[in-house]
């Protein structure tokens, strides 16, 4: 019996001491040649808006193991870019204005040991958080602001909507805009029929801001259309509604799942229509859509039947032969863009969360009161006339 508890301690001791050696192990560098690699050679510089590519011939070290770049932004903010040894460039950005900079360049071998540096002078050119200020149209719309501006370089920004409180400091709206679409145009809402001041600033992820647009603007008096009383209002020339997801599905509170959803019938050909009434008649200021979320790699929006390219007309007393003539007027063309850009059948985070809010399309503001509404279906992301909704909301102003 002695010797077998003698035998299970020298046991657990050699273990023990195993553990310990391979953590003693992992913990020492897997080289540890401590002659600094030789420095990079031919460096060329490239800039570009808010950035410069630098590319450069590699030392002939054996055992390097990358290339980093150290520079400072005008904010403070230290940074740092590695580079691995298969690539013979890097990037270095973050800058907002036209200005020389200088950047240090460090090979690195496989036991960390750095080169001495190679100091590079880049003048990035101005930002495109600066095309895009410049680019900033706002005006009112039912319940708030309308921001439009042009992001063409598809850069992550941020479009800050300020207004002081009560202390005299200006506060940034938590609606404002965060994106990286090429084309903004975004209403934010929820303030009162009143005079306001807003200042808005564009903002980039190295929070890099540009100057700030000052301008004063009272936002039109919006209201919820109750969906209580909304109805199908079938006319000569509307689409053969499916035989399951029917266009009460449309105002059911239901915004995800089958069949509590509407699709027109995908055996017809050509351009799909659906009209409906409100039971309101009203200055329309918008319709909020929420597309259906296909079963597709988890739920799918920007996908086969959703709306992609359609139109809105209104009427206060459509014509009952069904004929889309004066007695209708367009309230607006529309093309649904997917914020990412990413092709046919993906999505990022941010497609999904702006779907899943629903899509907000304003109506004409010259129009008059309507009662009825008609989508028209031109194009859907399957390039066909298909309709498919999940819910509505219409908005506007009865009074």
């Amino acid at each position: 019996m002695k010797w077998k508890i003698m035998f299970k301690s020298i046991f657990i001791i050699a273990i023990a001491l195993l553990v310990i050696s391979c953590d003693k192990n992992s913990l020492d560098p897997l080289e540890n040649n401590l002659t600094p690699p030789g420095q990079v050679q031919n460096v060329k510089v490239e800039n570009l808006p808010g950035k410069s590519k630098i590319t450069y011939t590699l030392p002939t070290d054996q055992d390097l193991l990358y290339v980093k770049a150290e520079y400072t932004l005008a904010n403070g903010k230290e940074m740092v870019v590695k580079s691995s040894y298969y690539k013979n460039s890097l990037e270095v950005e973050g800058f907002a204005n036209d200005a020389e900079y200088d950047i240090k360049l460090y090979a690195v071998n496989r036991s960390e040991t750095v080169s001495s540096p190679v100091i590079v002078k880049i003048h990035p050119l101005k930002s495109s958080i600066w095309d895009v200020f410049k680019s900033l149209d706002v005006k009112p719309a039912f319940g708030g602001i309308r921001v439009n501006a042009s992001n063409l370089d598809r850069q992550d920004i941020s479009i800050l909507v300020m207004e002081k409180n009560n202390l005299g400091d200006w506060v940034v709206n938590p609606k404002s805009i965060y994106t990286s679409t090429d084309l903004v145009s975004r209403t934010i809402r929820g303030f009162t029929v009143a005079e306001h001041n807003y200042a808005i600033t564009v903002r980039d992820r190295w929070q890099n801001t540009t100057d700030t647009l000052f301008t004063t603007i009272t936002p039109l008096l919006e209201l919820v259309i109750p969906k209580s009383g909304y109805k199908h209002f079938p006319l000569t020339g509307d689409t053969k509604t499916h035989a399951t997801a029917v266009p009460a599905g449309m105002w059911d509170g239901e915004l995800l799942n089958w069949p509590k959803v509407f699709l027109t019938d995908g055996s017809v050909v050509g351009q799909h229509i659906v009209t409906i009434d409100t039971g309101v008649l009203a200055k329309m200021s918008r319709i909020v859509i929420w597309d259906y979320p296909e079963y597709y790699l988890g739920r799918s929006y920007y996908y086969i039947g959703n709306l992609k390219e359609f139109e809105i007309y209104g009427s206060a007393s459509p014509n009952p032969d069904g004929s889309l003539d004066a007695s209708w007027v367009k309230l607006g063309t529309y093309n649904a863009t997917k914020p990412s850009g990413l092709p046919y059948g993906q999505q990022s985070d941010e497609d999904y969360q702006t779907a899943f809010a629903g899509f907000s399309w304003d109506f004409d503001v010259a129009a008059p009161k309507v009662r009825y509404l008609r989508i028209k279906s031109l194009k859907n992301w399957a390039g066909i006339g298909t309709m498919a909704i999940a819910e509505i909301q219409v908005y506007g102003n009865p009074n």
